[in-house]
Protein backbone atom coordinates (compact mmCIF):
# COMPACT_ATOMS: atom_id res chain seq x y z
CA UNK A 1 0.00 0.00 0.00
CA UNK A 2 2.92 2.32 0.73
CA UNK A 3 4.21 1.97 -2.81
CA UNK A 4 0.69 2.80 -4.09
CA UNK A 5 -0.05 5.93 -1.96
CA UNK A 6 3.26 7.73 -2.42
CA UNK A 7 2.89 8.36 -6.15
CA UNK A 8 -0.73 9.52 -5.53
CA UNK A 9 0.53 12.15 -3.00
CA UNK A 10 3.18 13.45 -5.40
CA UNK A 11 0.65 13.62 -8.21
CA UNK A 12 -1.84 15.62 -6.11
CA UNK A 13 0.87 18.02 -4.91
CA UNK A 14 2.02 18.63 -8.47
CA UNK A 15 -1.53 19.37 -9.58
CA UNK A 16 -2.01 21.87 -6.76
CA UNK A 17 1.30 23.53 -7.61
CA UNK A 18 0.35 23.73 -11.28
CA UNK A 19 -3.03 25.27 -10.49
CA UNK A 20 -1.39 27.95 -8.31
CA UNK A 21 1.09 28.83 -11.07
CA UNK A 22 -1.64 29.02 -13.72
CA UNK A 23 -3.85 31.11 -11.43
CA UNK A 24 -1.02 33.52 -10.70
CA UNK A 25 -0.24 33.92 -14.41
CA UNK A 26 -3.91 34.58 -15.13
CA UNK A 27 -4.12 37.28 -12.44
CA UNK A 28 -0.97 38.97 -13.71
CA UNK A 29 -2.35 38.95 -17.25
CA UNK A 30 -5.63 40.49 -16.14
CA UNK A 31 -3.77 43.16 -14.15
CA UNK A 32 -1.66 44.12 -17.16
CA UNK A 33 -4.74 44.40 -19.38
CA UNK A 34 -6.56 46.44 -16.74
CA UNK A 35 -3.71 48.90 -16.39
CA UNK A 36 -3.50 49.27 -20.12
CA UNK A 37 -7.19 49.99 -20.62
CA UNK A 38 -7.63 52.28 -17.60
CA UNK A 39 -4.71 54.62 -18.28
CA UNK A 40 -5.89 58.21 -18.68
CA UNK A 41 -4.60 60.58 -21.41
CA UNK A 42 -1.63 62.52 -20.15
CA UNK A 43 -1.32 60.45 -16.99
CA UNK A 44 2.26 59.49 -17.82
CA UNK A 45 3.32 63.10 -17.36
CA UNK A 46 5.55 65.26 -19.52
CA UNK A 47 7.67 62.34 -20.73
CA UNK A 48 4.93 60.91 -22.92
CA UNK A 49 5.89 60.91 -26.58
CA UNK A 50 4.20 62.82 -29.36
CA UNK A 51 2.96 59.56 -30.88
CA UNK A 52 1.05 58.72 -27.70
CA UNK A 53 -0.39 62.24 -27.65
CA UNK A 54 -1.53 61.80 -31.24
CA UNK A 55 -3.37 58.58 -30.36
CA UNK A 56 -5.12 60.18 -27.37
CA UNK A 57 -6.12 63.28 -29.31
CA UNK A 58 -7.29 61.34 -32.36
CA UNK A 59 -9.58 59.08 -30.33
CA UNK A 60 -10.90 62.13 -28.50
CA UNK A 61 -11.53 63.97 -31.78
CA UNK A 62 -13.32 61.00 -33.31
CA UNK A 63 -15.81 60.85 -30.45
CA UNK A 64 -16.69 64.54 -30.78
CA UNK A 65 -16.26 64.88 -34.54
CA UNK A 66 -13.78 67.74 -34.04
CA UNK A 67 -11.85 69.05 -37.05
CA UNK A 68 -8.81 67.04 -38.09
CA UNK A 69 -5.82 68.52 -36.32
CA UNK A 70 -2.45 69.32 -37.86
CA UNK A 71 0.94 68.78 -36.26
CA UNK A 72 1.01 72.33 -34.91
CA UNK A 73 -2.35 72.10 -33.15
CA UNK A 74 -1.34 68.77 -31.63
CA UNK A 75 1.82 70.37 -30.25
CA UNK A 76 -0.31 73.13 -28.72
CA UNK A 77 -2.49 70.49 -27.05
CA UNK A 78 0.61 68.99 -25.51
CA UNK A 79 1.87 72.43 -24.46
CA UNK A 80 -1.38 73.00 -22.57
CA UNK A 81 -0.55 70.08 -20.27
CA UNK A 82 2.72 71.59 -19.06
CA UNK A 83 2.80 72.61 -15.38
CA UNK A 84 2.73 76.30 -14.42
CA UNK A 85 5.89 78.38 -14.56
CA UNK A 86 7.55 80.16 -11.61
CA UNK A 87 6.58 77.47 -9.09
CA UNK A 88 10.11 77.76 -7.69
CA UNK A 89 9.48 81.46 -7.02
CA UNK A 90 5.96 80.97 -5.65
CA UNK A 91 5.74 77.42 -4.26
CA UNK A 92 2.42 78.01 -2.48
CA UNK A 93 -0.74 79.84 -3.46
CA UNK A 94 -2.80 81.69 -0.86
CA UNK A 95 -5.63 79.58 0.53
CA UNK A 96 -8.29 82.08 -0.54
CA UNK A 97 -6.66 83.03 -3.84
CA UNK A 98 -8.75 84.04 -6.84
CA UNK A 99 -7.31 82.68 -10.08
CA UNK A 100 -6.91 85.28 -12.84
CA UNK A 101 -7.42 84.38 -16.50
CA UNK A 102 -6.09 86.80 -19.12
CA UNK A 103 -7.30 86.00 -22.63
CA UNK A 104 -5.26 87.45 -25.48
CA UNK A 105 -5.21 87.54 -29.25
CA UNK A 106 -2.46 89.26 -31.23
CA UNK A 107 -2.04 92.80 -29.97
CA UNK A 108 1.42 92.87 -28.34
CA UNK A 109 1.34 96.64 -27.73
CA UNK A 110 -1.80 96.14 -25.64
CA UNK A 111 -0.44 93.09 -23.85
CA UNK A 112 2.66 94.94 -22.65
CA UNK A 113 0.46 97.57 -21.01
CA UNK A 114 -1.71 94.96 -19.28
CA UNK A 115 1.24 92.90 -18.05
CA UNK A 116 2.89 96.02 -16.67
CA UNK A 117 -0.30 96.97 -14.82
CA UNK A 118 -0.67 93.44 -13.42
CA UNK A 119 2.90 93.54 -12.10
CA UNK A 120 1.84 96.39 -9.79
CA UNK A 121 -1.31 94.75 -8.45
CA UNK A 122 -1.18 94.21 -4.68
CA UNK A 123 -1.48 90.49 -3.92
CA UNK A 124 -0.72 89.27 -7.45
CA UNK A 125 2.07 87.04 -6.12
CA UNK A 126 -0.49 85.07 -4.07
CA UNK A 127 -2.40 83.68 -7.03
CA UNK A 128 -2.18 81.85 -10.36
CA UNK A 129 -2.32 83.77 -13.64
CA UNK A 130 -3.52 81.79 -16.65
CA UNK A 131 -2.94 83.35 -20.07
CA UNK A 132 -5.15 81.93 -22.81
CA UNK A 133 -3.91 82.54 -26.35
CA UNK A 134 -6.10 82.58 -29.46
CA UNK A 135 -3.65 80.49 -31.46
CA UNK A 136 0.09 81.04 -31.27
CA UNK A 137 2.00 84.27 -31.96
CA UNK A 138 5.69 84.38 -31.11
CA UNK A 139 5.81 87.98 -29.89
CA UNK A 140 2.80 87.43 -27.61
CA UNK A 141 4.39 84.28 -26.23
CA UNK A 142 7.67 86.05 -25.47
CA UNK A 143 5.92 88.81 -23.55
CA UNK A 144 4.08 86.29 -21.39
CA UNK A 145 7.16 84.15 -20.80
CA UNK A 146 8.84 87.22 -19.31
CA UNK A 147 6.32 87.37 -16.44
CA UNK A 148 8.03 86.71 -13.10
CA UNK A 149 5.68 88.39 -10.61
CA UNK A 150 3.40 85.37 -9.99
CA UNK A 151 2.81 81.73 -10.79
CA UNK A 152 1.96 81.50 -14.48
CA UNK A 153 0.34 79.03 -16.86
CA UNK A 154 -0.13 79.43 -20.60
CA UNK A 155 -2.76 77.67 -22.71
CA UNK A 156 -3.21 77.87 -26.47
CA UNK A 157 -6.48 77.34 -28.35
CA UNK A 158 -5.61 74.36 -30.58
CA UNK A 159 -8.67 74.85 -32.80
CA UNK A 160 -8.08 78.53 -33.42
CA UNK A 161 -8.56 79.56 -37.07
CA UNK A 162 -5.07 81.06 -36.84
CA UNK A 163 -3.64 77.55 -36.44
CA UNK A 164 -5.37 76.17 -39.56
CA UNK A 165 -4.15 77.89 -42.73
CA UNK A 166 -5.95 75.79 -45.35
CA UNK A 167 -8.90 74.07 -43.66
CA UNK A 168 -11.72 74.71 -41.22
CA UNK A 169 -11.75 76.36 -38.67
CA UNK A 170 -9.40 78.46 -40.81
CA UNK A 171 -9.90 79.29 -44.48
CA UNK A 172 -10.50 76.53 -47.00
CA UNK A 173 -10.27 76.92 -50.78
CA UNK A 174 -13.85 75.65 -51.04
CA UNK A 175 -15.30 78.15 -48.57
CA UNK A 176 -17.90 80.65 -49.70
CA UNK A 177 -16.77 84.28 -49.49
CA UNK A 178 -18.74 87.34 -48.40
CA UNK A 179 -22.20 87.09 -50.07
CA UNK A 180 -21.51 84.13 -52.39
CA UNK A 181 -24.46 81.97 -53.41
CA UNK A 182 -23.41 78.48 -52.31
CA UNK A 183 -25.60 76.82 -54.98
CA UNK A 184 -24.24 78.85 -57.85
CA UNK A 185 -20.63 78.99 -56.67
CA UNK A 186 -20.57 75.35 -55.50
CA UNK A 187 -18.83 76.52 -52.34
CA UNK A 188 -19.13 75.46 -48.70
CA UNK A 189 -20.77 77.54 -45.98
CA UNK A 190 -23.97 78.95 -44.54
CA UNK A 191 -24.55 82.72 -44.52
CA UNK A 192 -25.60 84.69 -41.46
CA UNK A 193 -28.94 86.49 -41.15
CA UNK A 194 -27.57 89.30 -43.31
CA UNK A 195 -26.37 87.04 -46.14
CA UNK A 196 -22.67 87.17 -45.22
CA UNK A 197 -20.45 84.10 -44.96
CA UNK A 198 -18.07 83.47 -42.07
CA UNK A 199 -14.80 85.30 -41.58
CA UNK A 200 -12.35 83.10 -39.62
CA UNK A 201 -10.60 86.09 -38.02
CA UNK A 202 -13.93 87.30 -36.67
CA UNK A 203 -15.50 84.04 -35.47
CA UNK A 204 -12.32 83.21 -33.57
CA UNK A 205 -13.36 85.79 -30.94
CA UNK A 206 -16.37 83.75 -29.85
CA UNK A 207 -14.69 80.36 -30.34
CA UNK A 208 -11.71 81.31 -28.20
CA UNK A 209 -13.82 82.64 -25.34
CA UNK A 210 -16.01 79.52 -25.26
CA UNK A 211 -13.08 77.11 -25.59
CA UNK A 212 -11.24 78.99 -22.81
CA UNK A 213 -14.22 78.89 -20.44
CA UNK A 214 -14.74 75.16 -20.91
CA UNK A 215 -11.02 74.46 -20.61
CA UNK A 216 -10.43 76.57 -17.50
CA UNK A 217 -13.49 75.36 -15.59
CA UNK A 218 -13.57 71.72 -16.66
CA UNK A 219 -10.31 70.81 -18.39
CA UNK A 220 -7.23 72.13 -16.62
CA UNK A 221 -5.77 70.16 -13.74
CA UNK A 222 -5.05 73.44 -11.93
CA UNK A 223 -8.65 74.73 -11.95
CA UNK A 224 -11.15 71.95 -12.71
CA UNK A 225 -11.55 71.27 -8.98
CA UNK A 226 -11.84 74.96 -8.09
CA UNK A 227 -15.33 75.99 -6.97
CA UNK A 228 -14.58 79.60 -6.03
CA UNK A 229 -14.49 82.70 -8.18
CA UNK A 230 -12.21 83.12 -11.18
CA UNK A 231 -11.44 86.58 -12.59
CA UNK A 232 -11.43 87.08 -16.37
CA UNK A 233 -9.67 90.00 -18.05
CA UNK A 234 -8.64 90.79 -21.62
CA UNK A 235 -5.51 92.17 -23.22
CA UNK A 236 -6.94 95.70 -23.40
CA UNK A 237 -7.96 95.95 -19.73
CA UNK A 238 -5.72 98.14 -17.57
CA UNK A 239 -5.78 96.76 -14.02
CA UNK A 240 -5.38 99.09 -11.05
CA UNK A 241 -3.09 98.19 -8.12
CA UNK A 242 -6.05 97.68 -5.76
CA UNK A 243 -8.02 95.43 -8.11
CA UNK A 244 -7.21 92.11 -6.49
CA UNK A 245 -7.83 93.27 -2.91
CA UNK A 246 -11.08 94.96 -3.93
CA UNK A 247 -12.19 91.79 -5.70
CA UNK A 248 -11.50 89.69 -2.61
CA UNK A 249 -13.70 92.06 -0.61
CA UNK A 250 -16.50 91.94 -3.18
CA UNK A 251 -16.45 88.15 -3.27
CA UNK A 252 -16.60 87.92 0.53
CA UNK A 253 -19.41 90.52 0.79
CA UNK A 254 -21.54 89.25 -2.09
CA UNK A 255 -23.36 86.38 -0.26
CA UNK A 256 -24.79 88.76 2.34
CA UNK A 257 -24.85 92.11 0.55
CA UNK A 258 -26.20 90.85 -2.78
CA UNK A 259 -27.16 87.15 -2.63
CA UNK A 260 -28.87 87.40 -6.03
CA UNK A 261 -25.74 88.76 -7.72
CA UNK A 262 -24.19 86.29 -10.12
CA UNK A 263 -20.75 87.89 -10.28
CA UNK A 264 -18.37 90.61 -9.14
CA UNK A 265 -16.96 93.25 -11.48
CA UNK A 266 -13.92 95.49 -11.30
CA UNK A 267 -15.46 98.13 -13.57
CA UNK A 268 -18.87 99.59 -14.49
CA UNK A 269 -20.78 97.89 -17.30
CA UNK A 270 -20.53 101.18 -19.22
CA UNK A 271 -16.87 101.10 -20.23
CA UNK A 272 -16.81 104.89 -20.57
CA UNK A 273 -17.50 105.41 -16.86
CA UNK A 274 -15.00 105.37 -13.99
CA UNK A 275 -17.56 104.98 -11.21
CA UNK A 276 -19.91 107.22 -9.25
CA UNK A 277 -17.81 107.83 -6.17
CA UNK A 278 -20.71 106.94 -3.85
CA UNK A 279 -20.28 105.56 -0.36
CA UNK A 280 -22.10 102.40 -1.37
CA UNK A 281 -21.67 99.26 -3.39
CA UNK A 282 -23.35 98.99 -6.78
CA UNK A 283 -25.42 96.11 -8.20
CA UNK A 284 -25.95 96.41 -11.94
CA UNK A 285 -26.08 94.42 -15.17
CA UNK A 286 -23.11 92.15 -15.82
CA UNK A 287 -20.13 93.89 -17.40
CA UNK A 288 -17.39 92.56 -19.66
CA UNK A 289 -14.37 94.26 -18.03
CA UNK A 290 -12.82 92.41 -15.10
CA UNK A 291 -15.66 90.01 -14.27
CA UNK A 292 -15.48 87.12 -11.79
CA UNK A 293 -17.92 84.30 -11.03
CA UNK A 294 -17.87 80.85 -9.44
CA UNK A 295 -18.52 77.31 -10.62
CA UNK A 296 -22.23 77.46 -9.79
CA UNK A 297 -22.65 80.29 -12.27
CA UNK A 298 -20.46 78.51 -14.81
CA UNK A 299 -22.74 75.47 -14.60
CA UNK A 300 -25.72 77.69 -15.47
CA UNK A 301 -23.82 79.18 -18.40
CA UNK A 302 -22.63 75.78 -19.61
CA UNK A 303 -26.22 74.53 -19.47
CA UNK A 304 -27.10 77.15 -22.08
CA UNK A 305 -24.57 75.90 -24.65
CA UNK A 306 -27.17 75.63 -27.41
CA UNK A 307 -28.37 79.17 -26.85
CA UNK A 308 -24.79 80.40 -26.92
CA UNK A 309 -23.69 78.39 -29.94
CA UNK A 310 -26.65 79.11 -32.21
CA UNK A 311 -27.10 82.85 -31.60
CA UNK A 312 -26.08 84.73 -34.74
CA UNK A 313 -23.51 87.13 -33.31
CA UNK A 314 -19.75 86.68 -33.35
CA UNK A 315 -19.36 88.60 -30.07
CA UNK A 316 -19.38 86.41 -26.96
CA UNK A 317 -20.50 89.24 -24.67
CA UNK A 318 -23.44 90.35 -26.83
CA UNK A 319 -24.45 86.69 -27.10
CA UNK A 320 -24.48 86.44 -23.32
CA UNK A 321 -26.46 89.67 -22.86
CA UNK A 322 -29.00 88.97 -25.60
CA UNK A 323 -29.75 85.28 -25.14
CA UNK A 324 -27.90 83.45 -22.32
CA UNK A 325 -28.50 85.78 -19.36
CA UNK A 326 -32.18 86.38 -20.25
CA UNK A 327 -32.71 82.60 -20.32
CA UNK A 328 -31.85 82.42 -16.60
CA UNK A 329 -35.33 83.77 -15.83
CA UNK A 330 -34.28 86.61 -13.51
CA UNK A 331 -32.08 89.72 -13.79
CA UNK A 332 -28.37 88.93 -13.85
CA UNK A 333 -26.74 91.40 -11.49
CA UNK A 334 -23.09 91.82 -10.65
CA UNK A 335 -21.60 93.53 -7.59
CA UNK A 336 -18.92 96.21 -7.86
CA UNK A 337 -17.43 99.13 -6.01
CA UNK A 338 -18.30 102.81 -6.64
CA UNK A 339 -14.88 103.46 -8.14
CA UNK A 340 -13.41 101.44 -10.99
CA UNK A 341 -10.45 99.09 -10.51
CA UNK A 342 -10.03 98.33 -14.20
CA UNK A 343 -10.25 100.34 -17.42
CA UNK A 344 -10.87 99.31 -21.02
CA UNK A 345 -8.33 101.24 -23.08
CA UNK A 346 -8.66 99.58 -26.51
CA UNK A 347 -9.01 101.91 -29.45
CA UNK A 348 -9.45 99.37 -32.23
CA UNK A 349 -10.90 95.98 -32.99
CA UNK A 350 -9.84 92.56 -31.89
CA UNK A 351 -7.59 91.61 -34.80
CA UNK A 352 -6.11 95.02 -35.49
CA UNK A 353 -3.14 96.75 -33.97
CA UNK A 354 -0.62 93.93 -34.24
CA UNK A 355 2.14 96.02 -35.80
CA UNK A 356 3.88 99.16 -34.62
CA UNK A 357 2.39 101.21 -37.47
CA UNK A 358 -1.18 100.44 -36.39
CA UNK A 359 -0.75 99.71 -32.72
CA UNK A 360 -3.91 101.63 -31.74
CA UNK A 361 -2.08 103.12 -28.76
CA UNK A 362 -0.82 106.68 -28.73
CA UNK A 363 2.99 106.52 -28.96
CA UNK A 364 2.81 102.85 -27.95
CA UNK A 365 1.59 103.67 -24.43
CA UNK A 366 -1.50 104.66 -22.47
CA UNK A 367 -1.93 107.44 -19.97
CA UNK A 368 -4.33 106.22 -17.30
CA UNK A 369 -4.35 108.22 -14.10
CA UNK A 370 -3.80 106.11 -10.99
CA UNK A 371 -4.46 108.05 -7.79
CA UNK A 372 -3.39 107.07 -4.29
CA UNK A 373 -6.92 105.82 -3.58
CA UNK A 374 -6.52 103.35 -6.47
CA UNK A 375 -3.46 101.77 -4.87
CA UNK A 376 -5.20 100.37 -1.79
CA UNK A 377 -8.52 98.60 -1.21
CA UNK A 378 -11.22 101.29 -1.21
CA UNK A 379 -14.35 99.23 -0.55
CA UNK A 380 -15.98 99.35 2.88
CA UNK A 381 -17.82 96.33 4.33
CA UNK A 382 -20.38 98.56 6.08
CA UNK A 383 -21.65 100.07 2.83
CA UNK A 384 -25.16 99.37 1.58
CA UNK A 385 -25.90 98.30 -1.99
CA UNK A 386 -27.53 100.54 -4.58
CA UNK A 387 -29.30 98.54 -7.29
CA UNK A 388 -29.31 99.97 -10.83
CA UNK A 389 -32.34 98.85 -12.81
CA UNK A 390 -33.48 99.28 -16.43
CA UNK A 391 -30.01 100.07 -17.68
CA UNK A 392 -29.37 100.54 -21.39
CA UNK A 393 -27.61 97.84 -23.37
CA UNK A 394 -28.19 94.63 -25.28
CA UNK A 395 -31.19 92.67 -24.04
CA UNK A 396 -33.46 89.78 -24.97
CA UNK A 397 -35.00 90.39 -28.37
CA UNK A 398 -31.85 91.67 -30.03
CA UNK A 399 -31.26 89.51 -33.10
CA UNK A 400 -27.48 89.81 -33.26
CA UNK A 401 -24.92 91.46 -35.50
CA UNK A 402 -24.38 88.30 -37.52
CA UNK A 403 -21.08 86.75 -38.54
CA UNK A 404 -22.08 83.46 -36.90
CA UNK A 405 -24.32 81.63 -39.36
CA UNK A 406 -22.14 78.74 -40.49
CA UNK A 407 -23.28 75.33 -39.28
CA UNK A 408 -19.65 74.25 -38.88
CA UNK A 409 -19.10 76.98 -36.30
CA UNK A 410 -22.24 75.89 -34.45
CA UNK A 411 -21.02 72.28 -34.30
CA UNK A 412 -17.50 73.23 -33.19
CA UNK A 413 -18.94 75.43 -30.46
CA UNK A 414 -21.14 72.60 -29.18
CA UNK A 415 -18.19 70.22 -29.29
CA UNK A 416 -16.21 72.57 -27.04
CA UNK A 417 -19.03 72.29 -24.51
CA UNK A 418 -18.64 68.49 -24.49
CA UNK A 419 -14.84 68.25 -24.54
CA UNK A 420 -14.44 67.40 -20.86
CA UNK A 421 -17.73 65.60 -20.24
Amino acid sequence: MANYKKPRFKDAAFKRFLSVVLGTLLLVSLLVVSLGTNATPGSSGLDEGLSESVVNIQSFREKLNLPKENDFSIRLEKQNRLPPRNIDLYPRLAKDHITIVLYVHNRPQYLRVVVNSLSKVVGISETLLIVSHDGYFEEMNKIVEGIKFCRLKQIFAPYSPHVFTDSFPGVSSKDCQEKDDAGKKHCVGNPDRYGNHRSPNIVSLKHHWWWMMNTVWDGLKETRGHDGHILFIEEDHFIYPNAYRNLQLLVSLKPNKCPDCYAANLAPCDVNLRGEGWNSLVAERMGNVGYAFNRTVWRKIHGKAKEFCFFDDYNWDITMWATVYPSFGSPVYTLRGPRTSAVHFGKCGLHQGQGKANACIDNGSVNIQVDDIDKVANIRPEWDVKVCQNQPGYKAGFKGWGGWGDNRDHRLCLNFAQMYH
